[in-house]
């Protein structure tokens, strides 16, 4: 597996090993004595979730305050644009966001951490995310921050309308938002 970082330096995008030959492929999608040696991050992962969106759906940027869960995301159909916004007010980078290209083609990951908010446009006609989760859904904790925050700026590689779900499309101003210290 190979490590590049981002502008934020918790934020890590990882490549698995692939092996191909004329039968198909195969990687490990996560190895935990790799994932600890390569990027220093020691996490217990207890939840993975599946994801189906159309092309222009935009999911975005959730977060849950009071049990802040470290994503580990891929694509197995498809193309997105993921977002990782810092959120943690003592933090160097409170406020910035990365964004990276992920597929099924490039099987990149993307290492989000706890105190930060994510998102992510559907680019292909279809795209199925799966990610691993440090803490658990919790519904009644959950956050959103408005995806097109004027004080982000993120640079959303539309070309379309997004579609959204009632609770992104009045997301709270991120100078609005509860963050964490």
């Amino acid at each position: 597996m190979n490590v590049f970082p981002t502008a934020i330096s918790e934020v890590l995008e990882l490549e698995p090993e692939v092996y191909t030959d004329d039968r198909g492929f195969f990687y490990e999608s996560f190895n935990g004595e790799k994932f600890l040696a390569r990027t220093a991050v020691s996490t217990h992962f207890v939840q993975d979730n599946h994801a189906q969106s159309r092309q222009f759906v935009l999911r975005g940027l959730h977060y849950q305050l009071q049990h802040p869960q470290g994503k580990l995301l891929r694509v197995i159909v498809g193309q997105i644009f993921d977002v990782a916004v810092d959120i943690r007010r003592s933090s160097p980078t409170f406020g910035q966001w990365v964004g990276r290209y992920l597929s099924a083609e490039n099987r990149r990951q993307l290492w989000i951490p706890p105190g930060f908010a994510h998102g992510y446009l559907a680019l292909s006609e279809v795209a199925e995310v799966l990610y691993k989760t440090t803490d658990y859904h919790w519904r009644q904790d959950e956050r959103c921050i408005l995806w097109n925050d004027p004080d982000l700026r993120i640079s959303w590689p539309l070309t379309e309308t997004p579609i959204l779900s009632e609770r992104d499309r009045v997301g709270t101003l991120f100078r609005d938002a509860e963050v964490f210290a």
